[in-house]
């Protein structure tokens, strides 16, 4: 990916946010950008799997799991789809699972942490809401990138 957050953070730090530095990286894809869709769920990954079967078109899901460390709202068959879908990447706050297998994947995938166990299927979940994550309010609509380096947002894409 040739957009950079350094890049990004030293000539548009007005127009940006920036996320805490608490997420860590797990798909084979480690840059990756686009407009964010949002998911806001607890506990239950149903609507990150409705949204990973439709068509990504460079998106971002951002997953707001509410900072859960109980269970995994992604593993390696959902990050298949995301990827089969063309979803850019996807960003949990919350955990994922079968760690080995997402690191084969072109796919951008960011998390808090790993887990084995699944999540529900209740049919819960919110989708296309506002969000609070890491330190930062992010709307549908939006423009995410992420690398290496951390994860910044803006109303509009930039680079």
């Amino acid at each position: 990916m040739a957009i950079k957050t350094t890049d990004l953070c030293d000539e548009f730090s007005d127009q940006l946010r920036v996320m805490a530095p608490i997420f860590t990286d797990y798909g084979g894809r480690h840059g990756f950008a686009g407009l964010i869709e949002t998911v806001k769920t607890f506990e239950d990954n149903s609507r990150v799997r409705e949204l990973l079967e439709t068509p990504g078109e460079g998106r971002v899901l951002l997953v707001d799991g509410a900072g859960s460390l109980r269970c995994a709202l992604l593993g390696d068959l959902l990050a298949a789809k995301a990827r089969d879908n063309g979803w850019s990447g996807v960003v949990v706050y919350g955990c994922v699972r079968d760690a080995a297998d997402l690191a084969d994947l072109d796919v951008g995938i960011k998390a808090l942490n790993t887990h084995p166990c699944k999540s529900e299927k209740r049919g819960d979940g919110e989708v296309g809401v506002t969000v609070t994550l890491a330190g930062v309010t992010v709307q549908p609509g939006e423009w995410l990138c992420a690398d290496r380096d951390g994860i910044v947002v803006a109303e509009k894409p930039l680079g």
